[in-house]
């Protein structure tokens, strides 16, 4: 009877940890998952540190193991903040804004953003910094013979189920400008909530070495010590708009 009881208590628990396994897979990589910002492309509205939630029902799931999809309750419009595969390489995940859909005409002349001929409002805390990623000064007038720039792009026709996607930090965004837009297979999802901020350019975390084995419990009494002041405390589950 011991015996018994001990098995049935046992495979009870293994039922209870698989199905909450399973239950967070389905959640994760069809409902919401959690993001990491790693550049400066969305700054002001997004930070290098933040830590995000995206929607990924919204705009048609993905199912675990198979490649189903599942029909989206909406597609991306002008103004949403959407997570999505880098087309390039097919694996990298970025963030942008979507700033035009497909049959939109998009033009920039001087920075500024035009969508079929009218002015693209400027996010609330997108902004103009004339640098590169590095910091450099990097101003880009229209280059010799009209072709597109930084400043200076289009017109453009956006094609059939594909979107265009820009960085809120203009001057700082390697975006559709670059490398051309979205295909609706792409896109992963839209972003909803920073509900972590972590400021690392204040008291900057050790760097950690394989050779110093001391280096990561290191790294941890210093975050831990300097915890109040890294932490954005009122950037802390705000809503991303």
């Amino acid at each position: 009877m011991i015996k018994s009881t001990l098995a049935d208590s046992l495979w009870d628990n293994f039922k209870q940890i698989f199905i909450a396994v399973i239950l967070a897979i389905i959640i994760k990589t069809s409902i919401v998952e959690a993001y990491k910002i790693p550049s400066q492309s969305m700054e002001d509205t997004l930070l290098v540190g933040d830590f995000l939630l995206a929607n990924k029902f919204v705009y048609g799931a993905r199912l675990p193991l198979v490649d189903w999809r599942l029909p989206a309750i909406s597609d991306p419009e002008p103004g949403d903040i959407v997570i999505f595969i880098f087309p390039s390489d097919g694996q990298t995940k970025y963030i942008k804004r979507c700033v035009a859909t497909a049959g939109d005409t998009v033009e920039v002349k001087d920075k500024v953003l035009y969508v079929n001929g009218e002015e693209f409002v400027m996010p609330e805390y997108g902004k103009f910094i004339d640098t590169s990623v590095t910091g450099q000064v990097n101003i880009q007038p229209r280059r010799p013979g009209g072709l597109d720039s930084r400043d200076n792009f289009g017109p453009f026709v956006v094609p059939e189920n594909s979107f265009f996607m820009m960085g809120d930090n203009r001057d700082n965004s390697y975006d559709s400008r670059y490398w051309g837009v979205v295909h609706h297979d792409l896109i992963l999802g839209e972003a909803i909530l920073v509900h972590w901020s972590w400021d690392d350019s204040i008291y900057p975390s050790p760097d950690v070495s394989v050779t110093d084995p001391l280096s990561v419990p290191r790294m941890f009494i210093y975050n831990a010590a300097h915890f109040i002041q890294k932490v954005r405390w009122s950037r802390l589950f705000g809503i991303i708009s």
